[in-house]
């Protein structure tokens, strides 16, 4: 496998300082804030099929895995809306989408209102946010930021800047936004605790790898998922949907297949005369084979899903390799011990199954996330959880490792009693709401999920129902609603969703729900 080389100009000096004055450090050992440092990753749609912690077979990704290993996994863990911009505004605030406003991707974020890291600000924590953002507005509660506009780019992205600047940096995004991370954490006050959220780009579409990491997985047939070739039988919003890999997935913009006539060009234009020399050689030759073999129907489609897999796979590497960067970091800057670390994606995302890309349904592989937390001396290396947990509980449990107080009106619950296996009073039910209309032509819906059963309502363009049984049917092939025989169990989850829809004061839902 091909490795990177990367600039790790701080892990350098880190060596330079421990060899130089080890008697001083050992009379005067590393001095830390009495407050937990706290360090969020979020990237931008990494299914958890594709992280070895999770049991994947597809790749391995040891960063991700070593933050599983000394501290936690979630078995269970899921997001309250399943799109970047929204999941982004519920982990910063904790409370649902129809609490903090920002339902779509064509929201803005009302920064106005209570998120976390003002409470830590107030506390006296040094906060930042670097690297993806995407809610449309000027952050508020961060004491420094530096984010990628809207999507961000790949190769040579621009930030923008605190004193209103756009600056573009050369090199790939993925290292560039942990350079920035780096940047930030050795030229912060040391004698404050801290709260880091690193957003990255990677892995959203259009999936384009460093150049190091092309033709990775070359060699690798991707076996293609049980459901790949799924008929959408009984189930209306999943025939209706416009992100399957047969007939959305460009061949242009998303396989780089003569990608400057098509598209999505700017991607490519970014780049210098050597990052476009690089790619050229690579995908330049399977273009011509690819143009030589004249595929049409399963053969393109299966054709097309081999370049998604390898693509996307490609570009995740560098994301688990930055986040290797981070925890060496910390381990050279005596930081590792004080410091809660916590790596989620924004939401899960389809790798073929039901022959999608992309995320929205509440199903699970979109409904899901990858999670995992450590904090040593608070967390069992190795802890396995298999309770229901959510990205609505990241602020409270920051604000509950800081020691503020968490406020009423977040939705949330601090994750720390079930890491500890002190919560005897966890969450059985889980409620979902996803808003965006036209996007992909994911309908609307809202819905529960039980530790067996799913009930998803959708809404808007059609009205329609969908039961699932997850013991029996893992996959959600089989629509139940309406059978005969599952009139009390629809009865019960009816009953628990109208309970959930009050609980988290959906008031939307409640009328759409009322009207049944």
């Amino acid at each position: 496998m091909k490795q990177c080389n990367m600039k790790l100009p701080f892990r350098f000096l880190a060596a330079v300082l421990l060899l130089i004055g080890n008697s001083t450090l050992a009379q005067q050992p590393a001095r830390h804030p009495a407050k937990t440092n706290i360090v969020i990753i979020v990237s931008d749609d990494h299914a958890f099929q594709t992280i070895s912690a999770y049991g994947s077979k597809l790749v391995q990704t040891p960063a991700i895995d070593r933050i599983a290993r000394e501290g936690a996994i979630f078995n269970r863990a899921y997001v309250t809306n399943s799109i970047c911009g929204p999941s982004r505004a519920v982990i910063l605030t904790g409370k649902y989408s129809h609490k903090n406003g920002f339902k779509d991707n064509l929201s803005r974020f009302d920064s106005n209102q209570d998120v976390f890291v003002k409470r830590l600000q107030a506390a006296g924590y040094q906060t930042a946010w670097i690297g993806k953002w995407h809610l449309e507005s000027t952050p508020q509660g961060f004491d420094y930021w530096k984010l990628l506009p809207g999507q961000g780019m790949y190769y040579n992205p621009d930030f923008l800047t605190m004193d209103g600047k756009k600056e573009r940096k050369e090199g790939y995004v993925t290292n560039l936004v942990t350079d920035e991370a780096e940047q930030w954490l050795s030229g912060r006050d040391t004698s404050k605790p801290f709260c880091l959220v690193i957003g990255h780009k990677a892995t959203h579409r259009t999936w384009m790898p460093d150049t190091c990491d092309l033709g990775m997985y070359d060699n690798r047939t991707f076996p293609l998922p049980a459901n790949f070739y799924d008929t959408y039988d009984n189930r209306y919003a999943a025939a209706h949907q416009d992100m399957n890999i047969a007939h959305t997935m460009r061949l242009g913009y998303d396989l780089k297949m003569h990608p400057d006539t098509g598209f999505g060009k700017d991607n490519f234009g970014r780049m210098n005369m050597a990052q476009r020399a690089k790619f050229d050689a690579y995908y330049k030759p399977i273009e011509r084979e690819f143009d030589a073999q004249h595929l049409s129907g399963n053969a393109l489609t299966e054709w097309k899903y081999q370049r998604y897999m390898r693509d996307y796979l490609s570009t995740a590497a560098s994301l688990d390799r930055n986040i290797g960067r981070v925890l060496d970091y910390l381990d050279a800057h005596h930081l590792t011990e004080n410091t809660l670390v916590i790596y989620l994606s924004d939401q899960g995302f389809y790798m073929g199954e039901h022959g999608w890309f992309d995320k929205r349904f509440m199903y699970e592989e979109s409904f899901r996330t990858p999670m995992v937390i450590r904090y040593p001396g608070r967390i069992k290396p190795g802890t396995q959880i298999n309770d229901f947990v959510m990205n609505l509980d990241i602020a409270p449990t920051c604000l509950d490792a800081a020691g503020v107080a968490i406020p009423a009106a977040i939705q949330g619950k601090s994750l720390l009693p079930v890491l500890q296996h002190k919560s005897a009073n966890w969450r059985k039910t889980m409620y979902y709401h996803y808003y965006e209309s036209g996007e992909h032509a994911v309908i609307p819906h809202f819905g529960i999920r039980t530790s067996r059963y799913k009930l998803i309502r959708f809404y808007q363009v059609a009205d329609k129902w969908e039961l699932y049984d997850l013991q029996k049917d893992p996959h959600e092939m089989h629509n139940l609603y309406g059978e005969k025989g599952m009139e009390k169990t629809t009865a019960a989850l009816m009953k628990e969703l109208q309970m959930q829809i009050a609980k988290y004061e959906d008031t939307e839902a409640m009328e759409i729900v009322g009207k049944k």
